[in-house]
């Protein structure tokens, strides 16, 4: 059971590479081993196809008797590709061992049965990484994205800086920048991007070309027309979501490749509901929220966000620092799961809030 470990492990992290760069499908991790040395891997590729299986099995050379540790369940179906199980058949596997079942129906504890004993579901690599497909089995069980937010935080609990953009120092920006890189989409305010003329992309090497989408809530269009995001070259989908029919801001937008998300109304639960789900169909299925307080704790009360990361600075603001809402829903959280991140000082935490 030890190679089982290792093995299944080195898989996971194949599959955190490109989480959130999927679009709907899961990211899979995918190892090949031949006496017991690793002959193969893969990895879903960027926007979901081809999948993990076919990148590891694509390759001249003689699978026949290896051994395949997967993440999730292989597809059985057909769909823009053929099914990975007919591959894994074709290429001689010896025997297939995962961790997850696939929620998708047409694949759903399938292939176990259509290969007996020749894949096995290895329960205990499932329990021990239980929220890698949380949101993945959220977009197939509801047809609704997964919605984590992330916050930055002075130690005297202020959420804005008087004196600077900044609330947190650069080592957890850089973290910061690293978790954007793991959803579809982040969703902001024009409220929050207007104050501080934000980018919200990846700003380290290599995460730059793997921008998350941008969603902006701008009910009445208060978006200002001189904006750093607008003067970026930008292969990411930006869209901005209004209630407003003001043409000429709309035309605005329009013309800079900014597509337009009408709702009617933005007032209670349904309604957010209703939004989420545009936003899942048009973008994917894992949300990271950046905003402020006042749009963060309408989600908080309609019992929205699933995970809540807080970046805790390591410094007081006193009479620098201010909210511009309330701050108690936060207050009350207990600051426990600190990630294991070297901050210099600063601290991150993951709160599971549902």
């Amino acid at each position: 059971m030890k190679n089982h470990n290792f093995f299944s492990n080195l898989a996971f992290c194949l599959a955190e590479n490109h989480l959130g760069k999927t679009s709907k499908n899961p990211s899979v991790g995918c190892v090949v081993v031949k006496n017991n040395s690793i002959i193969s891997s893969g990895v879903t590729s960027i926007k979901g196809r081809p999948h993990a299986e076919y990148n590891a099995l694509n390759k001249n050379m003689n699978f026949k008797g290896s051994i395949m540790y997967v993440t999730l369940e292989p597809c059985t179906h057909y769909g823009l590709t053929p099914p990975c199980t007919s591959l894994i058949k074709r290429k001689k596997i010896k025997k297939v061992f995962y961790c997850f079942d696939d929620p998708d129906l047409r694949t759903y504890k399938k292939a176990k049965k259509k290969y007996k004993n020749k894949i096995v579901k290895l329960k205990n690599i499932e329990s021990r990484n239980k929220k890698f497909y949380k949101s993945y089995y959220l977009n197939k069980k509801e047809n609704f994205p997964l919605i984590d937010a992330k916050l930055a935080i002075s130690k005297d609990y202020y959420t804005i800086n008087k004196n600077s953009q900044w609330i947190t120092n650069n080592r957890s920006r850089k973290v910061g920048h690293l978790l954007r890189s793991k959803y579809d989409c982040i969703i902001s305010t024009s409220s929050s991007i207007n104050k501080d003329n934000s980018l919200l992309n990846c700003r380290i090497n290599g995460l730059n070309n793997s921008k998350p989408d941008l969603i902006i809530i701008d009910r009445y269009l208060k978006l200002k027309k001189k904006l750093n995001l607008f003067n970026i070259s930008n292969k990411r989908k930006t869209f901005v979501v209004t209630l407003s029919n003001d043409r000429k801001k709309i035309s605005f937008l329009q013309k800079r490749k900014i597509k337009i998300i009408k709702i009617n109304q933005l007032k209670n639960k349904t309604d957010f509901k209703i939004l989420f789900r545009k936003i899942f169909l048009k973008v994917g299925g894992r949300v990271l929220i950046e905003t402020g307080l006042t749009f963060l704790n309408e989600l908080f009360r309609f019992n929205l966000v699933n995970d809540l990361y807080i970046f805790l600075s390591s410094t007081k603001l006193k009479k620098k620092g201010y909210n511009n809402n309330k701050i108690n829903y936060i207050k009350k959280i207990k600051l426990k799961n600190m990630v294991n991140v070297n901050l210099n000082n600063d601290k991150l935490f993951r709160i599971k809030i549902k």
